[in-house]
């Protein structure tokens, strides 16, 4: 029995990089969003949550049955008879009442592991609940009877419609012994919470304002910004078939929005940063921004630009000679900018031209206002 159980986390396991990759970018966000920062032990927390998660989900689904359209099952895949367990126990136990050396044979026995193990299924995710989320205890109970019961829905749909027939048992007892899971997770919590950190103090001496933007950081908002801006190219150039469709769509998204609202582009603007000017006037202005971005883009992107189409009105020689010089000028620009991400040097060349740097765009709120006073 076992080996069923472990089964199912080994492939958990597995799966969990794939789900921690694309889970990363919508966890970044939201910590720069609510937090201003990213701190390592909130991180931890909730990654491990996630691992979790995925353990229960695959425990729960797997093994799958070998065939779409399997088999019904004999009870029609219905339980529901509250503490049915204790039936099973007495029924299938070797146990001998009268005497207590046998009583051991209990933690062997399938009903008892059953109930066991549908208990411990959800103990971290109440003492989450309660530690970290900090929820009432009633919330706790509810989003642990609700865990169960998507649980035992998945079961009963047949893994919502992918199988023919339900392939496990939904059972009564599994949600009641799910929420009392939850309830000593809760219980967990609350009596190891002075051992562990404090989730409502961890940024309570952390100022986001001076903390260094990150280049993991500036790749996010990058993302985000390239998309709108090539969505904006497209109009331009597809719907409205306006020429240099490229350097306007580049000016107007990189040097004019982020004029009008101070430093801000959309992405940038969902991870909390924006652009100032160094020295002792941080207001951006319109030509800091020309300079900065018409290097970036109307000048080492133009030439990319320009060299996907010099063989259209080039020879031979100038167009390979244009191809070579623009790919030499990517590697250099790509080197420049790992270096600098590696020795974390917070300006590449062209900021350093345009005298213009990333901040945290932070505004302390309440008690760390005051704190920081």
């Amino acid at each position: 029995m076992l080996q069923s159980y472990l089964f199912p986390i080994k492939y958990a396991f597995f799966a969990f990089p794939f789900a921690a990759f694309l889970f990363t970018l919508p966890f970044l966000i939201v910590q720069y969003r609510k937090y201003g920062y990213i701190n390592k032990f909130r991180g931890f927390v909730i990654y491990l949550f996630l691992l979790y998660l995925m353990n229960a989900y695959f425990l729960v689904i797997l093994p799958l049955p070998a065939s779409r359209d399997n088999i019904p099952m004999a009870s029609g895949g219905l339980q529901l008879i509250p503490l049915n367990f204790i039936r099973d126990i007495l029924k299938e136990t070797s146990i001998v009442i009268s005497n207590p050396a046998t009583y051991l044979y209990l933690l062997k026995e399938r009903a008892v592991l059953q109930v066991l193990f549908n208990i411990f299924l959800t103990v971290p995710f109440g003492m989450v609940l309660r530690y970290y989320y900090r929820l009432g205890w009633l919330r706790c109970i509810v989003f642990s009877f609700l865990l169960s019961l998507f649980f035992e829905l998945t079961q009963l749909t047949g893994l919502y419609g992918i199988y023919k027939h339900p392939y496990r048992v939904f059972d009564v007892d599994d949600l009641l012994m799910n929420t009392l899971g939850g309830i000593i997770g809760v219980l967990i919590a609350d009596w190891t919470s002075s051992l562990l950190p404090k989730i409502d103090r961890l940024d309570a001496h952390v100022n986001p304002a001076a903390k260094r933007v990150t280049y993991i950081r500036r790749g996010i908002a990058y993302l985000i910004d390239f998309c709108l801006w090539s969505f904006l190219q497209n109009i331009l150039d597809h719907t409205l078939n306006l020429p240099l469709s490229f350097l306007v769509s580049s000016g107007i998204y990189f040097m004019l929005i982020p004029y009008l609202t101070g430093g801000f582009t959309f992405g940038k603007w969902v991870v909390r940063i924006r652009l100032t000017r160094t020295g002792t006037n941080p207001k951006i202005s319109l030509l800091s921004l020309v300079v900065r971005y018409g290097i970036l883009y109307w000048l080492l992107f133009g030439l990319n630009q320009i060299s996907s189409n010099v063989d259209e009105y080039s020879s031979p020689i100038i167009t390979v000679l244009v191809v070579l010089g623009t790919f030499a000028l990517d590697v250099a620009f790509f080197i420049h900018v790992v270096i600098y991400a590696i020795r974390r040097e917070p300006q590449l060349f062209y900021e350093k031209i345009s005298k213009t740097k990333q901040v945290v765009a932070w505004e302390p709120k309440g008690e760390q206002a005051q704190q920081n006073s």
